[in-house]
């Protein structure tokens, strides 16, 4: 087999690939050692006698398989976190969530007639105050108060 290498080179530049991705069909080497020009080049892999091998790419495969655990609860133990508490969720989004959720219900409470104005206003700033730890407990201390009321 009589040496490729300058075919090759010119191949590669032809088809914007690497040297090492040119692929020679074995029934046509003959027609590619007679080409010397980028033109007859050209024409052999217009005919199929020169191409390029794929890509070789990373499989998401594994990666998929990781998220789709994760997404479940899997691999997020403590040995997985990095930096301190408050790094992932900060306390401050933890706290507009939570709030907001407050908020909400009490808006649904007084427009159902469970709570007046004025014990909407009283929940509104104890929740501001941060003396709910969340929805639920804020629903009971309202059924408190309605129970005491009637």
């Amino acid at each position: 087999m009589s040496d490729l290498a300058s075919q090759r080179r010119i191949a590669a530049a032809v088809l914007g690939c690497g040297v090492n991705r040119v692929w020679f069909n074995p029934e046509r080497i003959s027609e590619v050692q007679g080409a010397m020009s980028r033109g007859d080049i050209r024409n052999l892999i217009e005919g199929g006698a020169i191409s390029s091998h794929q890509k070789k790419g990373i499989s998401r495969g594994r990666a998929r398989a990781r998220i789709a655990k994760r997404a479940y609860g899997h691999r997020k133990g403590p040995g997985r976190r990095n930096g301190a508490r408050g790094a992932r969720t900060p306390s401050k989004t933890q706290w507009i969530k939570k709030i907001r959720a407050q908020r909400k219900e009490l808006r649904i409470q007084r427009q159902a007639g469970s709570i007046t104005k004025t014990e909407y206003r009283r929940f509104y700033r104890r929740a501001a105050g941060g003396q709910f730890r969340n929805v639920a407990h804020l629903k009971t201390q309202i059924e408190i108060v309605t129970s005491r009321r009637d």
